[in-house]
């Protein structure tokens, strides 16, 4: 019998520990160490493996040669990935469950891809019904093969047998190693099975898209272990209760982490939306207080989002701080400068900011139109429909420049704006567009006069 080693696993950054303790010594979390044992063979095998046994080659004789991309079909997928999808590589595709990651993939499976071979390996639908799903989103592909396995073991073999140049494993949670002592889905049964994938994938050329959930706290099964794995790794976000999908990458060894894929979740599967800025800015209320239009940068693509903020006196001891899609602290601060040089006492008021469409901004050239929208509501003034605002909001209340103003200016004049309200001192040499009047401020003061006028 094979000798059992005893380990402690954090289930938050994977690792490992010989002693059980209340907090991870690694990444500080409380009550995240699960215990695994392993066994000797599995530990063998774990070391072992083609990819792993390639004699040392110097520097100067490996293939420099650019990666061969392939498109998905996809103008969206390809976005995200960096120009399309890379032979040899590993693709992590994370997200909540019922949120559309299998959907994606088979739609992608619908498309030419060059002819090449796919095998789709599902391990939480039958045969038939991933074969219902493919006929409502309309997919006949004569190049697609389907698998419905669970064990890593027979998975090879298909691989072997078939010698496919796409595989899908749907997802990695469900596959599982009969000689791990651990239920699948674990932390050690998803790291065993996904090295062997890797493995297979570099040995084969193989271009592997893994699907995996994420749990209740936001992040995959063991998301640590697997961030190292794979070569990109993918987030399908959304509200499952509207329409709109947002893709992005958090790694990518083949390209940007900056660019984002939108998609709309129609009858008939996701359909890509090639302008956003007209999505996230639709039904817009006209002549409504509380609202401001922001431009911020996802890679290269300039997007238009819609920043709204309702202020409502308060109790004064205990005031609401609520924000979505604008980080908590920043929006705590740009209230703090507002009241402290805008002269607008809004810290004893319940403030609430949301951001439509579901858009997270992390980028400060959306500080200028998160205050006007907050002083808009607070002043019971519109700001006006035609106008949008660029900046970063210092702790003295002083606006600065951000990186590329004339794209952003560009996205603005061709949706149809009148004003936009941007940093005095720029940066970037700034364009002429038509249609379109700059209104140049220094400090938070004079934006919210050049749209609301004077406040008493």
């Amino acid at each position: 019998m094979a000798k059992q080693k005893t380990v402690y696993v954090c289930s938050d950054c994977g690792n490992e520990t010989s002693n059980w303790a209340g907090k991870c010594p690694a990444c500080g979390s409380w009550n995240t160490l699960q215990e695994v044992k392993l066994d000797s063979k599995s530990s063998q095998k774990r070391s072992s493996g083609s990819f792993y046994s390639q004699k040392p080659k110097k520097l100067n004789e490996l293939d420099t040669s650019a990666e061969i991309r392939f498109s998905t079909g996809i103008s969206e997928f390809d976005r995200v990935l960096g120009g399309g999808a890379v032979e040899g590589s590993l693709v992590l595709v994370g997200g909540a469950p019922g949120i559309g990651k299998s959907t994606l993939l088979l739609q992608m499976c619908g498309e030419e891809l060059g002819g090449k071979k796919i095998l789709y390996v599902t391990g939480e639908e039958s045969e038939r019904q991933l074969k219902l799903r493919a006929t409502r989103l309309g997919i006949d592909n004569g190049d697609l093969y389907v698998l419905a396995e669970t064990d890593i073991d027979n998975i090879l073999n298909a691989i072997q047998e078939l010698s496919p140049e796409v595989v899908i494993i749907d997802s990695i949670q469900t596959v599982s190693d009969g000689e791990v002592n651990s239920a699948p889905g674990s932390i050690t049964q998803v790291r065993e099975c996904t090295m062997r994938i890797m493995r297979a994938a570099k040995d084969k050329s193989l271009t592997v898209f893994v699907v995996g959930h994420i749990n209740k706290e936001g992040s995959i099964a063991g998301p640590k272990v697997l961030e190292h794995m794979v070569d990109c790794v993918l987030y399908f976000e959304g509200e499952r209760s509207t329409s709109f999908r947002i893709l992005r990458a958090a790694k990518n060894r083949f390209g940007s982490t900056n660019e984002i894929g939108v998609f709309e979740m129609a009858e008939k599967g996701l359909k890509c939306v090639e302008n956003p800025s007209e999505m996230l800015l639709s039904g817009r209320p006209e002549n409504c207080p509380g609202t401001c239009v922001a431009c911020v940068m996802e890679g290269t693509r300039p997007i238009l989002a819609e920043v709204q903020a309702l202020v409502s006196p308060g109790n004064g001891y205990n005031a609401a701080r609520r924000s979505n899609g604008i980080d908590y602290n920043r929006s705590a601060m740009l209230l703090a400068v507002l009241e402290k040089r805008g002269g607008m006492p809004v810290g004893k008021c319940d403030s609430y900011i949301n951001v439509i469409g579901g858009l997270s901004l992390d980028e400060p050239a959306a500080d200028l139109a998160t205050i006007l929208a907050i002083a808009s509501s607070f002043l019971d003034r519109p700001v006006g429909g035609d106008l949008a605002a660029i900046g970063e909001v210092g702790l003295s209340g002083e606006i600065r420049s951000v990186s590329l103003l004339n794209q952003r200016l560009s996205e603005i004049s061709r949706l149809g704006f009148n004003r936009c309200i941007i940093p005095a001192n720029a940066r970037d040499d700034i364009g002429e567009f038509k249609g379109l009047k700059l209104v140049k401020v220094k400090n938070i003061g004079e934006a919210i006069a050049a749209c609301m006028g004077k406040h008493e």
